[in-house]
């Protein structure tokens, strides 16, 4: 594999976060028709098609060393975006290992795991990191396993502890979250953290994830797609700093929208870890800016119909209500009416 061609960009300030041809491409489209109801939409997470963001189990893109920065400013802001209970620490050295081990495996150009037997030597080039810690002891890192690793892997991730027939969330680093927080919502069980999404609880939705996910299997992880919008290509659009984000909602012009109003994909995948038998829950965030969709015809023509017809719940809930209207009509000059193609990739 070629080595990637890291983009410099921000998520803050002047925004200078852009998309390749080629990292739109890549970019994980998250609908497969031409509207959208809530749904659980899991499927086994094995290998997607070349250069897509589900090729590897964990993605490493253009924006890594960009990602990578901007999580270290918000941390040094809030290091309460990163927390962890006394009784998660095996599933943290778990989730150390499969972070290290398949960023090394499927990216040998940028990382390596050198072990013998407790004693790792881990190298991290994009970052220019190059550390060596025993397996096991928490004083040969200079963070938690858990936030030592998130550091360096793109995506938030949640440690769910399986317990009394429920998953309860007791760890977790969360820097780009889509409007949650995970000081809120740390020891929460799974019904108690997707209270506030509407229509899915009437549909059963939920009960029938949790039922799925106690079971779920080592070696077998799953993964799923979930979207919103947001406005600029921000990333920590948390509740503790919506005083920063929210009023972007009201910028948003029909002579804009194409630049400032940007599709939000969640790549959300979950593993069962090995040791403390907890469940790993990735959420990968990727952003496209509205002139960048266009240039993949087939997804102008279906993002129109979807936010076009999207129930009113959907609409408030994902909070486009604002700029709904401006985009739908900034897509619908591209939109011929033209049938499009099943399934989520391009034409």
């Amino acid at each position: 594999m070629a080595a990637i061609a890291f983009k410099p960009g921000t998520y803050r300030d002047d925004f200078t976060f852009r998309n390749s041809e080629e990292a739109i491409r890549h970019f994980p489209f998250p609908f497969d028709k031409d509207s959208y109801m809530y749904a659980v939409n899991i499927e086994q997470h094995m290998p997607g098609p070349k250069k897509s963001a589900t090729e590897f189990p964990i993605d490493v893109d253009e924006h890594y060393v960009a990602e990578m920065a901007d999580r270290a400013m918000v941390l040094k802001e809030d290091p309460l975006r990163c927390q962890s209970q006394p009784h998660m620490i095996t599933a943290e050295w778990d989730l150390l290992e499969l972070l290290m081990s398949s960023m090394a495996r499927d990216y040998p150009e940028h990382f390596a795991l050198l072990r013998d037997g407790d004693r790792w030597h881990w190298i991290n080039r994009p970052l220019g990191i190059e550390h060596r810690f025993t397996f096991g002891d928490t004083t040969t890192l200079p963070y938690g396993p858990m936030e030592y690793i998130t550091r360096q892997c793109q995506g938030d991730f949640c440690l769910l502890d399986q317990r009394n027939d429920n998953l309860w969330m007791d760890a977790g680093i969360v820097t780009t979250q889509a409007d949650w927080s995970l000081d809120f919502n740390l020891g929460m069980d799974f019904m108690e953290w997707h209270g506030p999404v509407p229509l899915a609880h009437d549909l059963g939705v939920f009960d029938r994830a949790l039922k799925f996910l106690l079971n779920l299997q080592q070696g077998r992880p799953v993964r799923r797609l979930n979207w919103t919008m947001t406005v600029n290509p921000r990333l920590d659009t948390s509740p503790e700093n919506y005083h920063k984000w929210g009023k972007d909602r009201a910028s948003v012009t029909p002579e804009n929208v194409g630049e400032k109003v940007h599709l939000r994909v969640e790549l959300q995948a979950l593993w069962r870890l090995p040791r403390s038998n907890a469940i790993v829950f990735s959420i990968r965030a990727y952003l496209i800016a509205m002139r960048e969709v266009v240039t993949v015809p087939k997804w102008g023509r279906r993002l129109h119909r979807v936010l076009e017809s999207l129930p009113p719940e959907l609409v408030d809930y994902k909070g486009l209500t604002r700029y709904r209207d401006y985009t739908v009509a900034y897509l619908a000059d591209y939109d011929d009416g033209a049938p499009t193609s099943p399934g989520f990739g391009p034409d």
